[in-house]
């Protein structure tokens, strides 16, 4: 499978790119410490800066593989790290990633994870050959629901990490995109 690693992308607002070690201040503080957005994302949430840097350091790691993708995503107006968007899974057998991402909560409701979200499939599409991004968002997490519906994803019937669990979604929204 062609891997390109995780590359940087640029916004009209936003600069994705790969985590760095002075990004750990902002990046606990505006979502890694927040209950609100880790608990929705399916995270624990890092009480201490030291818990953070345990995080940042094995997402910087990461990027000894070109199979890892995940990117900081930094409001160009602040400078600041204000979320990330990532592959939480790849299944290079499928040609297939699953998307993870968040915004602290201080930063939502600007469109930013749409954004983010817009350009990472666009980028990866032309710079690899995955064939097939997938998502999802448990029911209750609107926010969340919010922006794949608003994202050229559409709903599915299930994603493959339900598949190879052998699970149906239960309370949850798939959502999928394929490479035209």
């Amino acid at each position: 499978m062609l891997h390109s690693g995780t590359f940087t992308i640029e916004t009209p607002r936003l600069l994705l790119r790969r985590f760095e070690p002075h990004d750990l201040e902002a990046m606990h503080r505006n979502w890694a410490s927040e209950p609100s957005v880790q608990i929705e994302y399916g995270e624990p949430v890092y009480k201490t800066k030291e818990e953070a840097k345990v995080l940042l350091d094995k997402y910087i790691s990461g990027y000894e593989s070109e199979s890892f993708y995940r990117w900081a995503i930094i409001e160009k107006a602040s400078g600041e790290n204000i979320g990330q968007i990532a592959f939480c899974r790849v299944y290079e057998e499928l040609r297939t990633a699953e998307i993870e991402y968040c915004i602290g909560t201080a930063f939502q409701g600007n469109g930013y994870a749409g954004e983010a979200l817009s350009s990472v499939i666009e980028n990866i599409f032309k710079r690899t050959d995955f064939k097939k991004l997938e998502a999802y968002h448990r029911a209750e997490n609107t926010k969340s629901g919010r922006v794949l519906e608003k994202s050229s994803m559409h709903i599915t019937e299930n994603v493959e990490r339900f598949r190879q669990q052998g699970l149906k979604p239960e309370g949850e929204v798939c959502y999928c995109i394929e490479k035209n």
